[in-house]
C-alpha cells in the first residue's frame, strides 16, 4: 500500500487559514483518512484475500501486544492461537465469499469477562472500484465505553495476559502454540498433482488442544502423500507426540515406503516410544501415542491411481467429478501401538477432478447428532459445487459444527489432477551397453519437443549414468521414463533387481564409483523407490530459470 502523509508537516501548503486545506481528493484528505485509521478508538486491522494481515492500527497493536511489522503477512490464528481466532477466520472467509458483514461476540477481556457486556467484533468487506471484495476489515468495538464505562481492551483469549490464577489458560495457550508450530504453516505447491486446502480446529472443551494433525508430502515420480492422524488425549503431551509422529511419517515417506509398510513402521515406533515412556501423565493419558489413528493416501497423477491404508482411522470420502459422494472402502486396520497386526492397502483409480476429504473423528462425533446423520451432513456439504477448496472446507465445518467442537478437528481436502501422455514419455531398453547412446538421444529429442533444450546437457548426463548403472548392476527389463511436471523434470530408470545402489567416495585410481556422486551433484533430489518386483532410481531437476 502506498504510504500516505501522516502528519500536518507533510500536508500540502494550506490556503486561507482553513483548518482543512485543499479540496476533496488532495493528499491532505488522504492524510485525514490515514489518521482516522491509525487513531480510531476502535481496534482495527485489515486482512487480504488470503486472510493475512496487511494493516493494524495502534489499538490493535496494543491489543495483540505486537507491532504491525511483526504481524504483517501472518494470519490471525498464527498471531493469537485460539479457537476464537479460528472462528474469526472462518467468518472472514464468509465475508470474502458472500460480501456480507459478519460478527464475532467471543472476544474477551484480559480479566476473562465475556462478551455478554456488549463487546463485539465486526468483519466488513473492503471493495475495489468494480465492487469486488478485496480484503476484510476487522473492527473490535467496546460498547461499554460508549455507555459511560471505562474502555476495556478486547483480545482473543490466547492474546490476553493470564492472571496468576489462570495457570490453566496459560497452559492452554502454550499447548495451542506448540500444536500450531508443529502443523504445516503452508501446504507445498503441487500444481500438477493435487489442489489442497485444510483446516484445524482445537477442542472447545476444558480438555484443551489435542493431537490431530495433517500433512501433504511430495514424493518421487510426481506423486503426493496425504496424511491425517489423531493422537489420543489432549494437552502438551498429545501435541508433542503428534510432532514426533508427523516427523516420523515424513521420514518414512521420504524413503518411498508403501502405505501399509509405512504404517507398520509407525506402529513399531509407537511401541518403542511407549517402552521409553511407559508411565501415565497427570491427566491419565497413555504415553507414547498408544491408540493413535492414521490415514495415509498416495496419489499418482500419471496413473491416476490412489493407494490407501488406515490404522483405526475413518475412511476418506470421495467426490466424483459428477458430484456423487461415497466413502472409500478401506480395511480399517488396528490403531497404532498395538503391534503384530497387519495393515492392508486398497488401490483405486480416480477420474481426474475427483475430490478426496480426509478428516479426524472430531468432525463426526458431535453432541447433537449421531454418526450417520453427521455423515449425511458432510456428504451434502461436499456435494455442493464450489469455486475453491477453501470454500469446501468452510462449508463442511459450517454444516458439521453448530458449536465449538468437543474434540479436535482436522480436515484436509484435495482435488486430483492428472499428468497426461504429452507430459510422460516411456522407453523400453535392452541390457546392451550400446543402448545408452540411444537413451541419451531419445531424452534430448523429447526435451526439444517440450521446449527445454537448455536442460539437455544435465539430462543427458543423468540419463547416461542411470541407464549405465541399470545395465551394469541391474536386471532386465530396463525402462526409462521422463516426466515433465510444471517446473520439474524427472528422470527415472527401472529394472527388475531389488538391490539398491549406494553412493560411495571413489579413490583416486578407482575406475568406477563416481556415477551416483555425479547424479547427486546434478539433481535437485534423487533416490530409490522399490516395487514388488524391482526398483526405480529417480532424479529430479528444477526447471526454474530455464
Amino acid at each position: 500500500m502506498e504510504r500516505l502523509p501522516t502528519s500536518p508537516d507533510e500536508r500540502p501548503e494550506e490556503t486561507g487559514g482553513s483548518a482543512v486545506a485543499g479540496g476533496p481528493g488532495t493528499a491532505w484528505d488522504e492524510s485525514l483518512r490515514e489518521w482516522a485509521f491509525a487513531q480510531s478508538p476502535c481496534f482495527l486491522a485489515v486482512f487480504d484475500a488470503d486472510l493475512r494481515l496487511v494493516r493494524a492500527n495502534a489499538g490493535m497493536e496494543r491489543t495483540l501486544s505486537r507491532t504491525e511489522a511483526e504481524m504483517r503477512g501472518r494470519r490471525l490464528s498464527d498471531i493469537a492461537p485460539d479457537p476464537v481466532s479460528d472462528e474469526t477466520e472462518r467468518k472472514m472467509r464468509a465475508v470474502l465469499e458472500t460480501g456480507e458483514p459478519q460478527y464475532v461476540d467471543d472476544f474477551v477481556h484480559p480479566t476473562g469477562t465475556s462478551a455478554e457486556h456488549g463487546r463485539t467484533t465486526s468483519l466488513t468487506p473492503l471493495r475495489d472500484e468494480d465492487g469486488r471484495v478485496r480484503a476484510v476489515c476487522l473492527a473490535a468495538h467496546d460498547r461499554t465505553a460508549a455507555e459511560g464505562g471505562p474502555p476495556q481492551m478486547l483480545v482473543p483469549e490466547a492474546a490476553a495476559a493470564p492472571a496468576p490464577s489462570q495457570a490453566g489458560a496459560r497452559e492452554h495457550t502454550t499447548t495451542m502454540t506448540l500444536q500450531r508450530s508443529l502443523l504445516p504453516h503452508s501446504l507445498p505447491p503441487q500444481a500438477a498433482l493435487v489442489e489442497v486446502a485444510s483446516r484445524y480446529l482445537p477442542s472447545g472443551t476444558e480438555a484443551g488442544v489435542g493431537g490431530d494433525w495433517f500433512d501433504v508430502i511430495p514424493l518421487s515420480g510426481a506423486r503426493v502423500a496425504l496424511v491425517v492422524g489423531d493422537v489420543v488425549g489432549h494437552g502438551i503431551r498429545a501435541a508433542a507426540t503428534m510432532g514426533r509422529l508427523r516427523t516420523a511419517v515424513r521420514t518414512l515417506a521420504d524413503v518411498d515406503l508403501p502405505p501399509d509398510e509405512l504404517l507398520t513402521h509407525l506402529d513399531d515406533l509407537i511401541i518403542h516410544l511407549y517402552a521409553d515412556d511407559a508411565d501415565l501423565d497427570g491427566s491419565g493419558e497413555a504415553a507414547g501415542g498408544i491408540g493413535t489413528t492414521c490415514l495415509y493416501v498416495v496419489y499418482d497423477p500419471v496413473t491416476r491411481h490412489c493407494t490407501v491404508a488406515r490404522a483405526g482411522h475413518p475412511p476418506p470420502a470421495v467426490v466424483s467429478p459428477e458430484g456423487s459422494v461415497y466413502l472409500l472402502d478401506v480395511p480399517a486396520g488396528p490403531p497404532l501401538g498395538l503391534g503384530g497386526l497387519p495393515f492392508e492397502t486398497v488401490d483405486v483409480e480416480l477420474p481426474e477432478g475427483s475430490m478426496l476429504a480426509l478428516y479426524t473423528d472430531g468432525l463426526l462425533q458431535t453432541r447433537d447428532r449421531d454418526v450417520d446423520e453427521a455423515l449425511d451432513s458432510m456428504f451434502a456439504a461436499l456435494a455442493r459445487p464450489a469455486s475453491t477448496l477453501e470454500t469446501v472446507c468452510d462449508r463442511v465445518l459450517t454444516a458439521m459444527l453448530t458449536h465449538r467442537p468437543d474434540d479436535d478437528v482436522a480436515l484436509l481436502v484435495a482435488r486430483t489432477r492428472a499428468l497426461h501422455s504429452d507430459k510422460v514419455v516411456v522407453l523400453d531398453l535392452s541390457s546392451d551397453p550400446s543402448v545408452v547412446a540411444h537413451a541419451r538421444r531419445h531424452a534430448t529429442d523429447q526435451l526439444t519437443a517440450w521446449g527445454l533444450e537448455e536442460a539437455s546437457f544435465v539430462t543427458e548426463l543423468l540419463v547416461s549414468e542411470l541407464v549405465t548403472n541399470a545395465i551394469r548392476y541391474g536386471q532386465p527389463p530396463i525402462q526409462l521414463r521422463l516426466i515433465h511436471e510444471d517446473t520439474t523434470l524427472i528422470c527415472e530408470v527401472s529394472d527388475a533387481s531389488n538391490t539398491a545402489p549406494h553412493m560411495r567416495r571413489a579413490r583416486i585410481f578407482d575406475e568406477g564409483g563416481r556415477g551416483l556422486l555425479l547424479v547427486a551433484q546434478l539433481a535437485q533430489r534423487w533416490g530409490t523407490r522399490h516395487a514388488p518386483i524391482g526398483k526405480t532410481i529417480w532424479a529430479e531437476q528444477s526447471l526454474i530459470g530455464f
